[in-house]
Parts: structure tokens; sequence; C-alpha cells
């Protein structure tokens, strides 16, 4: 009953939502060409589906944001293990990884841009850059609240540093990690989204600032339920990730 409810409330809610945009649309409370009524938005859905144009944007800007994040994940997960176990290290990178992941990743735009020119690899640095700073803060935090009887353990087994990391540390941090990997996902595929509008020719983010230009704001429309579909799919697949057994050890003990 919890699955369903949490299935069907949703849909009953959207369903309220797409009735009072379309009443709206119908009665007119809306400017005149700003906002599309929910038939001109789902003719040119079908339209951008049959031409293909639709799945060619959402697969550009999904490999955009693949790359991005798993190079992000990577190395800021890696390094937040290094850095957890020494307090010298910790207090010497932890305030400038707060402040490097205080910056809007968009504020890398132009370094990006002269560094690696126009096409994939500027979008992907500015995803990976809103993607490492905060993992490696996420990690640190986590690695610090790890019981330290199982240091303690390791210790007495005469384990190495590395085995350490990887056998003690990452597995008692999983269940924080995957929130963290959750939120972070999310974020990449905003900056996706933002770094398509300003230096690339393909993807949902170009597909806004197209439509906007051509003043269809139908399109526009089409674009944004895009991007918001696939934020949803990629949070629903966190959230079934964070329901495995081997993951939820952490979150109930």
């Amino acid at each position: 009953m919890s699955r369903l409810r949490n299935v069907l409330l949703p849909l009953l809610t959207g369903q309220v939502m797409l009735l009072l945009w379309w009443l709206a649309s119908a009665l007119g409370w809306f400017p005149v060409g700003t906002v599309p009524s929910p038939p001109e938005v789902a003719a040119s859905l079908v339209e951008e589906l049959r031409s293909s144009r639709l799945i060619t944007h959402m697969i550009a800007s999904l490999y955009r944001v693949s790359w991005g994040f798993c190079a992000g994940a990577v190395t800021g997960v890696g390094f937040g293990l290094l850095v957890s176990r020494s307090p010298v290290a910790r207090a010497a990178v932890l305030p400038w990884i707060n402040f490097f992941r205080s910056l809007s990743p968009i504020a890398w735009v132009p370094f990006a841009i002269l560094w690696f020119g126009l096409g994939d690899p500027p979008a992907i640095f500015l995803i990976f850059m809103s993607t490492f700073f905060q993992l490696a803060l996420s990690t640190i935090a986590a690695a610090t609240t790890v019981p330290q009887v199982y240091y303690r353990v390791a210790s007495e087994m005469g384990l190495p540093r590395r085995e350490v990391l990887l056998g003690v540390t990452l597995p008692a941090i999983v269940p924080n990690l995957v929130l963290s990997l959750r939120v972070a996902a999310g974020v990449a595929w905003m900056v996706v989204v933002a770094a398509e509008m300003i230096a690339r020719d393909s993807g949902l983010g170009f597909l806004v600032l197209d439509a906007r230009s051509g003043l269809r704001m139908d399109l526009v429309v089409v674009a944004m339920v895009t991007i918001g579909a696939i934020g949803i799919c990629l949070d629903l697949l966190f959230a079934r990730v964070m329901m495995i057994q081997s993951v939820r050890w952490g979150v109930e003990r």
C-alpha cells in the first residue's frame, strides 16, 4: 500500500497541475505567446520524437553528464578517502575544498572555453567541477564518523593503509556516500543543461536556447519536461541503490 500510495499521489498531483495549466491557458490568464497550452506542447513532443531530434539531444546531454559525473565521483571520493585519515591534511585542504565548492560551476565557463575550446570537453569539465569538490567534502565528512574501533581492529590485524581505506573506511561510509552521489547527480544534471546553453550546439540546454531564440515556447516546455523527467529517473535510480541491503545496513544499524 505504501508503494502504491507513493505512485498514485504524485500522479494525482501531476494531473491537478496539468488541469490548472490547461484551464489557465484556455481562460487566457497568460500573456499571449508566452505559455503554450498542454495540447501544443504534446503536439511538439510527438513531432520531436518522430524526427528523433529530442532523442539526439537527450543522448548528447546524458553522454556529457556521464563522463563528467563519473570522473568527478571517482577522483572526488578517492581524494576524500586519502585526506580523511590525516588531521593535518584535512586542516590544510578543507577550507579550499569549501571555497571551490561554493563557486558556481558556471563561473568556470570562460576558463572552460579558453582551455578546451568548444565541444564536449568544456561541458564535461564543468560537470566534473560541480561533482569533485562536493563529493570530496562529503567523503571526508562521512569518514570522520566511522567508529574508531574499526581502525583499532585493522591496526591489530596489521592491515596496510590502502586496505584500511578500501576495506574499512569505504564500506563504512557507503550509505552516506550513496546519498551524496544522489545529490551530486542532480547538481551535475542541472549544470550540463546550463553549460549547453553557453558552449554547445546540441543537448537539451541548447534545445532550450535555440527554441527560445525561435520563439518556439512549446519546444522550450518540451525540453523542460524532458529535463525534469530525466532528473526524476536519475533520482529514482539512486533511491533504488539505497534500498540494496548491503547499502542500507549502515542506515539501519
